[in-house]
C-alpha cells in the first residue's frame, strides 16, 4: 500500500495544478477585461446564424467569427447560451491585431419541448470599448417532436 502512496500524491498535484491554472486563466480573462488600456476592437463577422429546418434529436454546431479590428490583443472572457439546450464554447487565447476568434454553439434540440421555431442567444464578453457585451443569435426550426400531426399532402397520398 505504501508503494501507491507517491502516485497519489503525484496524482493529487497534477490535478490541483489543473484547477490552478484554470483559475489563473479566468482571472487574467478578467482582469483583461477591466484593463482599459488594453481596450480593443471587435468586428463581429457573423452575429446571425440559421441552422435551418432539422429534426427532433439532432445535434448541430453553429460557429459564430470575429476579427480583432484593434491595436492590443482581443480577449474573449466568457460566452453564455439562453439556455440550457445550448452548450457554448470559444476562443480561449489572446487574438492578436488583425487575427480571427471564433465562438460556438452546440444546439441538443433533444432538450427542447417540442416542435416549433427556435430563437437561441449567446452573449459574449469582451475587452473592447465598443460592445463589450454581444448578443450572438441562431434561428431555426426543429420538426417531428413525439406526438406531432404529420399532415401528408394529397399528392403523396396517391403514390
Amino acid at each position: 500500500m505504501k508503494q501507491f502512496r507517491p502516485f497519489f500524491f503525484f496524482f493529487v498535484s497534477l490535478a490541483a495544478m489543473a484547477c490552478n491554472n484554470n483559475a489563473d486563466n479566468e482571472a487574467l480573462q478578467k482582469k483583461a477585461a477591466k484593463d482599459t488600456a488594453n481596450f480593443t476592437t471587435v468586428l463581429w463577422l457573423d452575429t446571425l446564424q440559421s441552422i435551418g429546418t432539422i429534426n427532433m434529436g439532432e445535434k448541430v454546431e453553429v460557429r459564430f467569427r470575429c476579427k480583432n479590428t484593434g491595436t492590443k490583443p482581443l480577449v474573449i472572457t466568457s460566452a453564455k447560451p439562453s439556455c440550457g439546450c445550448t452548450v457554448a464554447d470559444y476562443t480561449k487565447e489572446p487574438i492578436a491585431p488583425n487575427g480571427e476568434g471564433l465562438v460556438t454553439a452546440a444546439f441538443d434540440s433533444k432538450k427542447i419541448k417540442g416542435s416549433g421555431d427556435v430563437h437561441k442567444t449567446i452573449i459574449v464578453n469582451t475587452n473592447t470599448k465598443n460592445d463589450a457585451e454581444k448578443y450572438l443569435v441562431f434561428t431555426g426550426f426543429v420538426k417531428n417532436a413525439p406526438g406531432d400531426k404529420v399532415v401528408v399532402p394529397k399528392e403523396e397520398k396517391k403514390k
